[in-house]
């Protein structure tokens, strides 16, 4: 997955307003979105969804990682014909995004006018090794007047494509996507952002394996020697 690093302008409003996770509280209820609508053209035009990783496909695999914890899941995608006749019995509500222009802004856009709940988690369809711990942890950071919450990397970049985003945030979308202006961090000036503090995300997911994404068949490659590890590794403990 791309990382987005903020203008030196937008980062002193949004430390402002990271704070201590209150681990007791009760997650608000959330959507999840799985975002299918890339083109894929480093991975052959492959369905990116349908990939296998340790026999699985990348899609079964986000699904057990989404788990329990969303009131519904949403496949956003552009080309839904390969996703139609699994709708009947799949987990998730399918939903297409219209816009003439191919990007994860416009999925954010579907998915958030698609959602029946105030605020949606949003994945791209090519990160199998999503770390549930990750997922919780967002959660339990987010809170009813958060408009953008995302993790913090030590790098000082951010991954727009692991957040949650809150239907508020509809209407700055609308009038970028208008401007043909499809950079997810934009608009996170004119909203509220809470980042997900460094020392919380490297508890979740101390290799940040989370945000690995498969752009090309190396990346696949890699995805699913990494996967076996880690397969390997939970074995042992």
């Amino acid at each position: 997955m791309t990382t987005r690093r903020l203008p030196e302008a937008l980062i002193k409003p949004i430390v402002f307003k990271m704070r201590t996770v209150d681990t007791t509280s009760i997650p608000l209820p959330c959507t999840a979105a799985i975002l299918a609508g890339g083109a894929a053209k480093r991975m052959g035009g492959a369905t990116k969804a349908l990939l296998d990783v340790g026999g699985r496909t990348i899609l079964d695999i986000l699904l057990e990682s989404l788990g329990n914890g969303f009131s519904e899941v949403l496949l956003v995608a552009k080309e839904p014909e390969v996703f139609q006749p699994m709708q009947a019995r799949a987990p998730w509500r399918l939903v297409l995004d219209t816009c003439h222009a191919r990007s994860s802004l416009t999925g954010i856009h579907t998915a958030l006018a698609n959602a029946r709940t105030e605020h949606v988690f949003i994945t791209a369809c090519d990160t199998p090794l999503l770390r549930p711990r990750l997922l919780n942890a967002l959660l339990q950071h987010l809170r009813p007047e958060d408009d953008v919450v995302l993790p913090l990397k030590p790098d000082g970049y951010f991954e727009p494509l692991c957040a949650i985003y809150s239907r508020r945030c509809l209407p700055h979308i609308e009038a970028q996507l208008g401007r043909e202006d499809y950079k997810i961090i934009r608009f996170f000036d004119k909203v509220r952002v809470s980042p997900l503090p460094q020392q919380i995300l490297l508890e979740a997911d101390p290799d940040l394996v989370s945000f690995r994404n498969a752009n090309t068949p190396e990346d696949l490659e890699l995805l699913r020697q990494t996967a076996r590890s880690l397969f390997i590794a939970q074995e042992k403990s």
